[in-house]
């Protein structure tokens, strides 16, 4: 017995369990002993001799006088033959639609429903190798037509959330956005009671779109799905949802470079991708790293109760490796461990594009550290000590000078940085105050004269001189 027919044999609640008697029940029964006895030898055959058995599936169909149980799982099996096995999808479509019309009245409605999903997800899936686009339209289409003839409103949003999901993942654009805006002209069109359903299905129409404009780049058009998506009060989401949303909102933060707001949106990711399961957790958990380190947070993310069990997971050791040679300045330490974890660092497009500037913040803080003792440094020492060109350090510690972080100036004749002694800058300091000091002393001195002249003026009064 496969899936299919343990679903079924476990029954749903839609199904009738009354018994009703009859003098044709023993015909009947006899009968149906029989078309059992041949579905089942069909089957054996699947492997051994598929056009055997694809013959016998459809003696099967042909036997029941109307359309019943054994036919719409000979169908099944059929189409799963063609389309699997024998790699006919012409054909398997034709069995598909046949078993279609068997969805009315021959199975029960779940029972139905996980078979149109079950064959659904091989279409669209790998197992049979590439599938022509066309032959998966023609799939859905059909699926789509028959749904809404059997006014299965619920089945058929889930088929085209199906859908629209197979055509992200195939990269299909054009034909994503334009199941999209079915989904929503039937989504938001609706007048449905059950708010927290249509705030549910219209958050996974959001998680689709707000993957395509993040592979796409159009972070202006992800923003705003993402807003609208935070907008959403009455729903009940799936985590793996959340997750979704919550990923790429944190992405769109990077490419703003807030920091801050990317971290808390991947460590909402993170809890989501948990809750569901999903192995997308451990690549969100990368990503929270890599924006908790680009705050400059003293904070270890593995502290929280959330992440500190996978700590140590293989995915995740070379990150906390990092995080440990990031927090002690170790700009070495951290260029040694991103060579060695390339597979599970540098090999993501999204984080690579964000090791340059994580780097170049720990070798600012690393720079700060080095230059302290000194009142002049040659920048080839400097770049020696960083592993990097002249021109790496000198544009460096322009942008420590312009920030006001490092008090000194490059000599680029010399190729040096020469930096003001701690005593100088408090001797600056302390001429400044006596300047201020003085001038404090002139104004009081004009005030005092002015006033001992009897004067009226800006700074006083003085007495009337009849008095």
């Amino acid at each position: 017995m496969d899936d299919d027919d343990a679903d079924y044999m476990q029954g749903s609640d839609d199904e009738d369990y009354g018994f009703a008697y009859s003098d044709d029940d023993d015909g009947d029964e006899a009968d149906s002993a029989d078309v059992e006895n041949m579905y089942y030898t069909a089957k054996s055959k699947k492997e051994d001799n598929p056009e055997q058995a694809l013959k016998e599936f459809r003696a099967i169909v042909e036997k029941e006088e109307e359309k019943g149980d054994w036919g719409f799982k000979a169908l099944k099996q059929s189409t799963k033959l063609l389309f699997l096995t024998l790699h006919r999808p012409a054909e398997a479509l034709k069995t598909y639609t046949e078993l279609l019309s068997y969805t009315k009245s021959a199975v029960t409605r779940n029972y139905a429903e996980k078979t149109i999903n079950n064959i659904l997800d091989y279409v669209g899936g790998s197992k049979s190798g590439p599938v022509d686009v066309e032959i998966l339209e023609r799939f859905y289409e059909a699926t789509k037509a028959a749904l809404a003839e059997a006014k299965n409103d619920r089945l058929s949003a889930k088929t085209n959330l199906k859908l629209a999901k197979l055509w992200l993942d195939r990269k299909e654009y054009g034909r994503l956005q334009k199941i999209l805006q079915e989904l929503y002209r039937s989504t938001i069109g609706e007048n449905v009671d059950d708010q927290a359903q249509k705030g549910t299905q219209l958050l996974e129409i959001y998680a689709l779109e707000i993957q395509m404009h993040n592979e796409r780049r159009n972070y202006k058009k992800l923003k705003e799905i993402y807003n609208a998506s935070n907008s959403v009060r009455s729903a009940i989401p799936h985590p793996r949802i959340m997750g979704v949303i919550k990923e790429c909102g944190g992405k769109m933060w990077m490419g703003e470079r807030q920091w801050n707001r990317a971290s808390e949106d991947f460590f909402d990711s993170f809890k989501n991708y948990d809750e569901a399961g999903s192995p997308q957790r451990i690549q969100v958990l990368k990503y929270l790293v890599l924006a908790n380190m680009l705050t400059g947070s003293e904070v270890n993310p593995f502290d929280s109760q959330e992440t500190k069990p996978y700590k140590n997971d293989p995915q995740i050791k070379a990150m906390t490796d990092l995080v440990d040679a990031y927090q002690r300045r170790e700009v070495h330490a951290a260029e040694k461990i991103l060579r060695e974890n390339k597979s599970t660092i540098m090999d993501d497009p999204f984080i690579k594009q964000y090791i340059g500037e994580l780097l170049r913040s720990l070798r600012t803080q690393y720079l700060i550290d080095l230059i302290k003792p000194y009142t002049r440094l040659e920048l080839s020492f400097l770049a020696k000590q960083l592993n990097v060109d002249h021109e790496e350090v000198e544009e460096l510690l322009i942008g420590l000078i312009l920030e006001g972080k490092v008090e000194g100036r490059i000599d680029q004749v010399a190729m040096r940085l020469e930096l003001e002694p701690k005593h100088s800058l408090q001797k600056k300091r302390y001429a400044a105050l006596e300047k201020w000091s003085g001038a404090l002393d002139s104004i009081h001195t004009t005030v005092l004269a002015k006033n001992h002249s009897g004067q009226r003026g800006d700074y006083g009064y003085g007495l009337p001189s009849d008095m």
